[in-house]
């Protein structure tokens, strides 16, 4: 889309929250502004996906630097212990037991705008927060995703006190509807007034934490006080075609990183498209091997997770990549819903962003007093006491969440991620590979059909499902090889919903936007 500056983008999956995003950087805004104003509006008019009582993953890049990151997830409760759970198997997955984690991604926002005020002048938080309440107000045309999503949680969701705010008339949603968010509208309009410290320190903090007691939540008041996002050192690789970025424990960047670094070793193995999957599919495997059993809290890390980025361990790894036959698999899968957003402003400055509230409508909790729906973050914990993210107040759990960025060795740099949970490190692999190492042009390389391997949405199989819009011998070559594979529907949305920026040295922009979403991506054109 046109853009009438030739280095300013921005892409989201929802095309309202990149319209919103891509007219703070055209009146000069930061990357980091445009996207707390992007977060805000996709909290509201893509309700199944994030919120404002979900987490937040941040990378950010200035030209010449180190990229900064951001961990604005939440924390166990001071009451959220074994002991709460006595009688449960696992945690529930909906409903006030569900709601254990503190919601980080406003406190995110907070942060981040804090660095971007040191670039320059700030632009009022009312007026970054000003399209997300009309939105609100007005109300937001249900579409396709969200009436997906509300009909497959209907009969789950629709009996929890105060869900009602995402009904209509008692039933499920319907694509081209309108749903109004009243008091969601007020929240933020008292966060603009009051400042987003308020979300933990003021008034919203204290109905929040009055809604969720009464739901059976373990959270606290003063889990809310004590609550910040934190800025963290973000993790890294060096391949042959540039440096790449994402973000460390709790979260899997150390898999979407591996998976990458992996490629760049076997890359020459790939003499066609079915050599590209399968051995895509092959490094995410021994990905999620590390993943599974190292990554949790960062105080619980038995070893530093950059060692399996190092010579040795990815020389271990690489040994156990076959170009002919598949790993036998399954494993245990992690799901998720969530939103990415990219975007780059006037002075090249890029964000990565990722905001979620884990499965559609996360615990299904609304507080009524808020309008917020209230993330289930905290099921990803174990109640076995030999689990390494074992539940215990004051530590985060695992999270599928990972924005990633990229400083490439001819100048480029690049933003990239998606929502998918057990898929965002495959879809990031995919369209990473398709045009760096293929040069393949943005569009084509996330509109292209791709594959998922294990459980995603609720799925409980563990094969390596593909689009069916993949061609036959590709499909039969991958079968040849030992992969169990599943025929999905073609542009499917379990397959995520990417997007990517590129910015070239010479300071041109391109995006891209998923046609798996709702979204569009914004950038000059000629």
């Amino acid at each position: 889309m046109n853009s009438k500056n030739k280095s300013i983008a921005f892409t989201a999956p929802h095309y309202a929250a990149s319209q919103v995003g891509q007219k703070i950087l055209e009146h000069g805004g930061t990357a980091i502004e445009a996207m707390v104003a992007a977060a805000a509006s996709i909290a509201v008019v893509y309700p199944h996906m994030n919120g404002l009582g979900g987490d937040g993953f941040w990378l950010i890049s200035e030209p010449g630097k180190q990229p900064i990151a951001i961990d604005a997830s939440g924390t166990a409760g001071a009451r959220a212990q074994a002991e709460f759970y006595q009688g449960n198997q696992t945690i529930p997955a909906r409903g006030g037991k569900a709601a254990l984690t503190m919601a980080g991604a406003v406190a995110g926002w907070q942060l981040a705008l804090q660095h971007s005020h040191t670039w320059q002048n700030a632009i009022p938080l009312a007026e970054l927060l000003a399209p997300a309440i009309g939105q609100a107000e007005w109300g937001i045309e249900v579409t396709q995703s969200l009436q997906d999503a509300s009909e497959k949680t209907f009969n789950e969701l629709a009996k929890l006190n105060h869900f009602e705010q995402f009904l209509i008339k008692g039933k499920s949603l319907k694509k081209g509807k309108i749903l109004k968010l009243p008091v969601l509208a007020q929240t933020l309009t008292t966060l603009a007034e009051k400042g987003l410290a308020d979300f933990y320190q003021g008034t919203i903090a204290k109905r929040l934490a009055e809604d969720l007691a009464a739901a059976g939540s373990p959270l606290q008041l003063s889990d809310f006080q004590r609550y910040s996002a934190q800025q963290v050192e973000a993790l890294t690789v060096s391949t042959s075609i540039g440096d790449l970025y994402n973000l460390p424990a709790p979260t899997q960047g150390i898999a979407s990183l591996i998976i990458l670094a992996l490629y760049d070793r076997v890359q020459q193995l790939a003499k066609s498209e079915a050599d590209l999957i399968h051995l895509l599919v092959e490094c995410t495997k021994q990905a999620f091997l590390v993943r599974n059993q190292y990554v949790a809290d960062p105080s619980r890390l038995t070893r530093p997770l950059n060692e399996f980025l190092g010579e040795d361990e990815l020389g271990k790894m690489t040994k156990q990549i076959s170009i002919t036959h598949a790993l036998p698999w399954p494993h245990v899968a992690k799901q998720g819903d969530t939103i990415w957003m990219g975007a780059c402003d006037e002075q090249g400055r890029m964000v990565s962003y990722i905001q979620s509230i884990y499965w559609e409508f996360g615990s299904g909790i609304v507080s009524p007093q808020t309008g917020i729906v209230w993330n289930n973050r905290g099921t990803s914990f174990s109640l076995e006491p030999d689990n390494v993210n074992y539940l215990q107040p004051g530590l985060k759990p695992f999270h599928t969440l990972n924005p990633a960025y990229a400083a490439l060795k001819d100048g480029r740099r690049m933003v990239y991620g998606t929502m998918g949970g057990e898929g965002q490190p495959q879809t990031q692999a995919a369209l990473f590979t398709r045009h760096v190492y293929q040069q393949k042009p943005l569009a084509n390389a996330i509109s292209e059909s791709r594959w998922l391997l294990g459980r995603t949405w609720g799925d409980n199989s563990h094969n390596l499902k593909i689009e069916h819009d993949m061609p036959d011998a590709i499909v039969s070559n991958l079968i040849n090889r030992g992969h169990d594979i599943a025929i999905v529907d073609a542009c499917n949305e379990l397959m995520g919903h990417a997007g990517a920026i590129v910015l070239n040295p010479s300071n041109q922009v391109i995006a891209a936007s998923d046609p798996r979403s709702d979204g569009r991506a914004f950038y000059p054109v000629g």
